[in-house]
């Protein structure tokens, strides 16, 4: 744990890999020292359509990361856990985007698990 989801606009591939968003997320989320780095997942979604700001003529890129973490960290927890992950992205010296981050508890007691070899 956690999941982390990269999600993207497909423009800035030209400037940055999504192999390299996955790698910073991922050490984003082993420096907050909250997860084992062999639980960490992280994946990426490319978005062709969006709109971002006022309209789509502004040219505006973003990158929005959403980790899911199981409930029962505290509140200073998950602000670090962002604000950590939100440092790696901005890591990239990037132009015109916008890079959010938001942490979401996933309930324990319903979460469910099997890995399948």
């Amino acid at each position: 744990m956690p999941h982390c989801v990269i999600e993207y606009s497909r423009p800035l591939e030209l400037t940055v890999s999504p192999e390299d968003l996955m790698e910073s997320v991922y050490l984003g989320a082993v420096s907050s020292e909250l997860f084992e780095e062999a639980a960490i997942k992280v994946r990426a979604i490319p978005y062709d359509h969006y709109r971002v700001t006022a309209g789509i003529e502004s040219g505006m890129r973003f990158i929005h990361v959403t980790a899911r973490i199981l409930s029962g960290r505290n509140r200073e927890q998950k602000r670090l856990l962002s604000s950590g992950l939100l440092k790696c992205l901005e890591r990239f010296s990037l132009e015109n985007v916008s890079l959010t981050v938001e942490v979401v508890d996933m309930d324990r007691e319903v979460y469910a698990k099997t890995v399948v070899l």
